[in-house]
């Protein structure tokens, strides 16, 4: 007779995160403390470097951020190369994988040991990011390069630096333009035509005569269409004139100014535009007047789930569009396009209690320029698993208080979102306790900072129920340890919700880019 292999004995499943001892949260409630691997990949996919934080300052955060770093890269030269690369291109953490590979890189190099030149490599995507890292590096540590360094950066430029990069991103505003990377790092040109972009960028940083090489068709046609345009600004309302000129939709609206109807620009300019720039011009669209017609092709192109999933939007951006747009031409396209972009929240077997903190702290801005807050990104996780296993889950709002929150079929998920209030102070635990009735799982979208006298919420749940803490904050003390049915995961995307179902099967969850 079977004794403990029964069908309703679930795997005691660990996942990557752990913690080493007991801490109190920033509002003095009973907490953990992570290992560093876990602090460092919880700070990170919450951090916007030079940010402030509701309990963290921005030169605090960002220096525990680099000791962490610089403890882990020396300790597992592996692990911090594979996470800063996943960090960049899974996590969509721009300026914090920049920051990171920085930093990585500078221990290595004062440990004697290898990888910095691929570790900086891997995390420079695009053409403007070799520019942004030497800022931060010279900033730090002053102009005096390592090698690893100045070879990462080299093969970095060797990749990005095109014709167009140069037009859109080399810009007077710019403390390192392109010819500075070059002549700091010295990258050998790919090819001809790339060793003719080099060159043209060094005659235009230093003012010298630069018609540009034959070969430099685009860089040619932008000359001669900024010309024409001096002249007649109706030159700009040509789509293939634009896009063989490689014009920035910045570009052209500083060129015309006042002297074509903005209608008849965005026109032209959107079949050129990006995805993010269509995303965060709806609003100019509007008022500019677009026409249904043309509205109709950018959602399309908005609702694509191709096109979505190259974007690499966060999920809270179309909510953000969503908001600022004044009419609701784009809602739809705008809804589809967030559901896309949660493709990664699974269906879960059972019944789900989903909790979305909307205590006073998860009202701080991602970032300092963002309309978006950590309440509003908790709710939109919480709501996409809520209504990816409808008739499921049980969606709870908490704070000092707590209450359901009605999902119902056909719905819009930004809709249902703006149900969602301010509820105060992090009554974690309590929430738990008052809707916890028997659910195979709990999952709670939260900063973890629960208030003095609330324990840890996994001690209201049996031990074998999984409880699942998304961490949209990263700050150091958690609300409760990791263990077997015990999980934390963070980020501002929905990467790591792919753990949940491995979890569930039993298998031990690993880091992110290692189930991919």
């Amino acid at each position: 007779m079977a004794k403990f292999n029964k069908t309703a004995v679930r795997p005691a499943a660990t996942g990557p995160i752990t913690t080493t001892g007991r801490a109190r949260t920033h509002e003095g409630g009973a907490g953990a403390v992570r290992d560093p691997k876990g602090e460092l990949f919880l700070l990170a996919v919450a951090n916007m470097a030079g940010e402030d934080t509701f309990y963290e300052a921005a030169g605090d955060r960002d220096a525990r951020f680099a000791a962490l770093v610089q403890r882990v890269a020396v300790a597992d030269p592996q692990w911090i190369t594979d996470f800063l690369g996943w960090l960049r291109t899974g996590a969509n953490m721009r300026s914090a994988s920049l920051v990171g590979a920085a930093e990585a890189a500078r221990a290595l190099l004062t440990a004697g040991q290898p990888g910095g030149r691929r570790l900086i490599s891997s995390v420079l995507q695009r053409a403007d990011e070799p520019g942004e890292l030497l800022g931060y590096w010279t900033s730090r540590y002053g102009r005096a390069l390592p090698k690893p360094v100045k070879r990462g950066l080299a093969d970095a430029v060797q990749r990005l630096y095109t014709e167009f990069s140069l037009l859109k991103y080399d810009t007077g505003s710019k403390g390192f333009r392109f010819a500075d990377v070059i002549e700091l790092v010295h990258p050998v040109a790919a090819t001809p035509a790339q060793g003719e972009v080099f060159k043209h960028a060094l005659d235009r940083r230093h003012n010298r005569p630069f018609p540009p090489a034959p070969d430099l068709r685009m860089i040619s046609a932008n000359a001669a269409l900024r010309s024409a345009a001096a002249d007649d600004p109706t030159a700009l309302l040509n789509t293939e004139s634009l896009r063989a000129a490689g014009l920035t939709w910045e570009d052209a609206l500083s060129l015309t100014g006042s002297r074509v109807a903005k209608g008849k620009l965005w026109t032209a300019l959107i079949p050129t535009m990006g995805y993010m720039a269509l995303l965060r011009n709806l609003r100019s669209f509007d008022e500019a007047g677009v026409s249904d017609s043309v509205a109709e092709v950018i959602c399309a192109r908005l609702s694509d789930p191709a096109e979505v999933a190259r974007s690499r939007q966060f999920p809270f951006r179309f909510l953000s569009a969503h908001r600022a747009a004044p009419s609701l031409r784009w809602g739809h396209a705008l809804d589809k396009a967030l559901t896309a972009s949660l493709a990664n929240v699974p269906v879960l077997p059972g019944r789900t209690l989903v909790l979305v903190d909307r205590s006073g702290s998860m009202f701080y801005g991602t970032s300092r320029n963002a309309r978006l807050t950590n309440a509003d990104a908790a709710a939109i996780f919480g709501t996409a698993v809520a209504m990816r296993n409808l008739g499921r889950a049980d969606l709870v709002q908490f704070g000092s208080s707590a209450k359901r929150v009605d999902v119902r079929a056909g719905e819009s998920l930004l809709r249902i979102v703006d149900r969602f209030g301010d509820l105060g102070g992090t009554n974690t635990l309590a929430a738990v306790q008052r809707f916890y009735n028997r659910h195979d799982r709990v999952l709670i979208v939260t900063d973890e900072q629960a208030h003095a006298g609330q324990g840890n919420p996994g001690s209201a749940l049996p031990p074998t129920v999984p409880l699942y803490t998304w961490n949209l904050a990263g700050y150091r003390p958690g609300h409760g340890p990791a263990g077997p049915y015990r999980h934390t995961f963070g980020g501002l995307t929905d990467a790591a919700f792919r753990l949940v179902p491995l979890l569930e099967s039993g298998a031990n969850g690993n880091w992110p880019w290692k189930t991919a």
